[in-house]
């Protein structure tokens, strides 16, 4: 297990399991962003197979930190790997439905549709 703290603010970054779980806690935002790009390049580039990422610790502060979320999902495809969130808080799970980024981030049972979808949006299960 690798504990990372980003700088001198209250974020730390941790690989639970050798670039397969992640847990982010703290508050992501435009501060703290670049550091834990970082965190998450060098997690989703030495690892291997699909990336559980915990944020039921953590706050998006504002957009940048939903951003560096797309940014790492787009770096783990391209990387042949699947990025996913399995814990959050309700008010992350808020903002990922409201940003519809809850169809490429959370996983879901084959034919369960997101909340509020007017297709069936589906996502190969990961197991937590």
């Amino acid at each position: 297990m690798t504990v990372s703290s980003v700088g001198v603010l209250p974020i730390e970054v941790r690989d639970l399991t050798s670039g397969q779980e992640v847990a982010i806690s703290g508050r992501i935002d435009v501060h703290s962003v670049p550091d834990v790009r970082l965190l998450l390049h060098e997690i989703i580039d030495t690892g291997s197979g699909d990336i559980l990422m915990r944020l039921g610790g953590a706050e998006i502060g504002d957009s940048t930190g939903l951003g560096v979320l797309v940014e790492a999902f787009n770096r783990a495809r391209r990387a042949g790997r699947r990025l996913a969130v399995v814990d959050m808080t309700a008010r992350t799970e808020r903002l990922l439905r409201a940003s519809r980024l809850d169809r490429a981030l959370v996983p879901r049972e084959a034919g369960e549709a997101a909340p509020g979808a007017v297709g069936t949006a589906t996502v190969a299960p990961l197991t937590a």
